[in-house]
């Protein structure tokens, strides 16, 4: 039976998938010894076989007999690894199966089955938040859609494909259990990701080394972060912050990262482990007195406060560090019985070397890889590329002495934020070191429409193809996941692309997917989004800070307005004041949102999304999409209409101030009735998840207070100065905006209005000391918010758009 969604797929399918030559670059020769012993290494065929079974049941429980799995060898698929989709030759009988796939690995079956659940059942798959997959156009089983009879074979053109990032762990998967992992591993393998990183459980692996080395749990107890924070502490930013974590805390992740590991091993993935940094906890300065340890400085805390910032950090060219380094290497293989061979290690991120002077980085280097090398021979070093864009302590004298330190092919780079600015451009290729084209995207898990897709879709290709390239695989290295399911949709699918990708058709296709029919209308408003939200090109980077979740803390009469100039200079209540002055107010105290896209281009999609209800009101995915899409045009609404507030502060209109005040704060708890209308944006799991880690009630309120902590103040904070990394974390999620955003911006108008009625200058002092109170008040609270979403998400979305957008003041910044 042939399908109609491939016969309108074909022509790009055929163009973009299947016209390639067998591809190859510098850097792959570089680590082909270490990807022949992890090929001698990977579990058995009838183990990977058995876990692509495993995947295939929980997905397609009622399709799990059409199919049929195999492993071939590189040989087969033209010496890369490759998944191939033919037609069954038993397919005639009843109840046979349809479709044959095989592929190198399990992860190989997997990405093969997506691709035809994809290309030729219109089907499409995300994160559960948000939409979930798309089965209902999977066809009955006997009448699955069958592919030329030469079948389809497609390789992966470069050998990786890497996942998560440091932080991921903290953002997104800080309180997963069994069963929320299990579905991440499903879908990293249907995406075709076999380089994840593997961060859970190392605090109790950390336990057992450091006790060799003579520093107990009690010293460790200042060590660790709290569970919604120790990406940070694992990085030696901060030590103690929401901690210490209970001895039931660090057992049941051990456990859980057995089962990770496992299952990742199981599917052929090769997680990628930990190693030792140079992060040491303070008791180890005492007992080697003669050891170099430095103490680092603040991290964001307010005033350098040493209870939490201002870590130890071991010097590498101690000998110390390469015997904790191997010490480390050896527990994990101790416990887990097997290991991949490539760790991750990021010594320098966000923490700057004493001395630039490159012998002496260099010497570094080689004690860093000396301590993996030390516990297991074929190590490989993966290390985030972030620092080079981050930090302009790493010219290319520094640069170089670092990625040289080590033995071609020992080291591997993640070029971490490729899609807006890439380093292996600049760098010549990483001076000749291999990397991995990496996807950024998201920080901080903020929900925010965003992305470049043309980016998405040429640059792994432009970087793999240019000259003398050492790119070894491509990758996504967000800070949060659950969040634009068009943007990894496209990316994973870049790992067994060879040619660029017409983003344009290519999103037609997507939305035919996505909610399992073609809507015209839906197709057009895919095509604006594209051009818009996803057409990103200012370079910068997209941490949300719409006033809503990140709520200016700044005298008003400092805000710029767009429809107020002033010439001549700055004034404050008649008093004229220096530009300089208004600047460094501005610059410490509010951060303007990110707009780079017409707000009423992206209204008109909204119409289209909105016109569509009655045609996809049983889709999940477009209700999703529906609300998400309503948020982001409701939130760059507000946006100006905060600025109205601030025009009419700025001349002295009481009236205004108060009647644009009241309606920013109505608009806050209509958007809050919307966020309530999907799982996917709702407080209420991300707080009961880490309730439900808890073995007691103690657990219970430190996790939870972890878990509100993250996404308002994040780290300390006095009764009269907020935290420096306030709002970073935060999050449009249904009761966070009516019980925290809201209250917030009414405190502020509260004063705004004062200080109009009364002549005095705005109240800052009591603004910030009320604001920071209800802050600690709400992460101490304990009051429970729904799992489940309520009300009509397309009623509710139009009623918004009506009230709110069809306003003819609203207007394009």
């Amino acid at each position: 039976m042939a399908s109609p969604f491939a016969a309108i797929s074909f022509s790009f399918f055929l163009f973009s998938f299947l016209s390639f030559a067998q591809s190859s670059t510098i850097g792959v020769t570089y680590i082909s010894r270490l990807l022949e012993i992890q090929n001698r290494e990977r579990a058995p065929p009838s183990v990977q076989i058995a876990a692509a079974y495993g995947v295939l049941h929980r997905l397609l429980p009622s399709h799990s007999s059409s199919f049929e799995f195999g492993i071939v060898s590189k040989e087969q698929c033209g010496g890369d690894s490759c998944f191939i989709i033919s037609n069954h030759p038993s397919s005639s009988g009843h109840g046979a199966p349809e479709i044959l796939i095989t592929g190198v690995t399990g992860v190989e079956i997997m990405a093969g089955l997506h691709w035809y659940l994809k290309y030729w059942c219109g089907s499409h798959i995300s994160w559960d938040k948000t939409g979930g997959a798309q089965l209902l156009s999977v066809p009955d089983s006997g009448s699955f859609p069958r592919v030329q009879e030469a079948g389809i074979l497609i390789q992966r053109p470069i050998p990786w494909n890497y996942y998560q990032n440091a932080v991921t762990s903290s953002y997104t998967s800080a309180w997963w259990d069994w069963k929320r992992w299990e579905k991440e591993i499903d879908w990293m393998a249907l995406q075709g990701i076999n380089l994840p990183l593997a961060f859970t459980g190392q605090e109790a692996i950390w336990q057992k080394v450091f006790r060799n080395f003579n520093i107990s749990h009690v010293d460790l107890k200042d060590f660790f972060g709290g569970p919604a924070f120790l990406a940070w502490s694992r990085m030696g930013n901060l030590h103690g912050w929401g901690g210490p974590l209970p001895q039931s805390w660090l057992d049941q992740q051990l456990l859980l990262q057995k089962k990770i590991l496992a299952r990742m091993y199981e599917l052929g993935m090769t997680p990628v482990l930990p190693a030792f940094s140079g992060n040491v906890p303070a008791a180890l300065k005492y007992i080697f007195p003669s050891a170099k340890i430095t103490r680092l400085g603040n991290w964001f805390t307010v005033g350098g406060n040493p209870r939490w910032c201002c870590t130890y950090l071991l010097d590498a060219t101690d000998p110390l560090f390469i015997e904790i380094g191997k010490a480390f290497i050896q527990q994990q293989l101790k416990e887990y019985g097997r290991t991949g061979h490539i760790y991750n290690c990021d010594t320098f991120d966000e923490n700057t070397p004493p001395v630039d002077d490159p012998e002496y980085i260099s010497s570094l280097g080689a004690a860093i890889f000396k301590g993996m090398q030390s516990g297991d021979s074929n190590a490989i070093w993966l290390m985030q590329g972030w620092l080079f864009s981050y930090d302009p302590f790493w010219r290319p004298p520094q640069m170089k002495a670092l990625l040289h330190s080590v033995p071609m092919g020992r080291l591997v780079v993640l070029d971490l934020f490729a899609e807006v600015k890439p380093i292996w451009i600049t760098s010549e290729q990483f001076y000749g070191v291999p990397y991995i084209w990496c996807m950024l995207h998201n920080f901080a898990g903020n929900i925010e429409m965003y992305g470049i897709l043309d980016a998405v879709a040429s640059g792994p290709v432009e970087a793999r193809t240019s000259e003398n390239s050492t790119m070894v695989g491509v990758g996504m290295s967000m800070e949060g996941i659950e969040q634009n399911p068009v943007v990894y949709d496209l990316m994973s699918e870049m790992a067994f692309q060879h040619n660029k990708v017409d983003v344009k058709v290519w999103i037609a296709l997507y939305s035919t997917r996505r909610y399992g029919k073609s809507v015209p209308e839906i197709q057009d408003a895919w095509n604006i989004l594209y051009q818009t939200v996803y057409n990103c090109t200012d370079g910068s980077y997209d941490k949300n800070r719409d006033v809503i979740v990140a709520f200016p803390d700044i005298d008003p009469s400092f805000i710029p307005t767009p429809k107020l100039s002033m010439p001549g200079g700055y004034h404050h209540y008649g008093k004229s004041v220096s530009r300089r002055t208004v600047l460094n107010e501005i610059t410490n105290s509010f951060e303007q949102p990110h707009l780079w896209y017409s707000t009423s281009e992206v209204k008109d999609a909204l119409g289209l999304f909105i016109a569509s209800g009655d045609q996809l009101s049983g889709s999940n995915t477009y209700r999703y999409d529906l609300v998400d899409l309503t948020r982001q045009a409701l939130a760059k609404y507000a946006n100006q209409l905060f600025l109205e507030v601030i025009e009419a502060y700025q001349l002295n209109d009481v009236r205004g101030a108060a009647c644009h005040s009241q309606k920013f704060l109505e608009l806050v708890e209509d958007m809050d009735t919307l966020l309530a209308c999907h799982d996917g944006f709702l407080l209420g799991p991300w707080l009961e998840s880490a309730k439900q880690l808890a073995q007691d009630e103690q657990q219970e309120i430190q996790f939870e207070w972890n878990a509100r902590t993250q996404i308002t103040m994040w780290f300390d904070n006095t009764e009269a100065e907020a935290s420096l990394l306030r709002d970073y974390g935060n999050k449009y999620w249904s009761g966070l905006l009516q019980d925290y955003y809201g209250p917030r911006a009414a405190i502020y108008f509260k004063y705004l209005l004062e200080s109009l009625e009364t002549g005095n200058e705005f109240a800052l002092k009591d603004w910030r000391r009320e604001w920071i109170k209800l802050t600690n008040d709400w992460q101490n609270s304990r009051n429970a918010y729904p799992v489940r979403s309520s009300g009509n998400a397309i009623d509710t979305s139009r009623r918004l758009y009506n009230k709110y957008l069809q306003n003819p003041e609203i207007y394009d910044l």
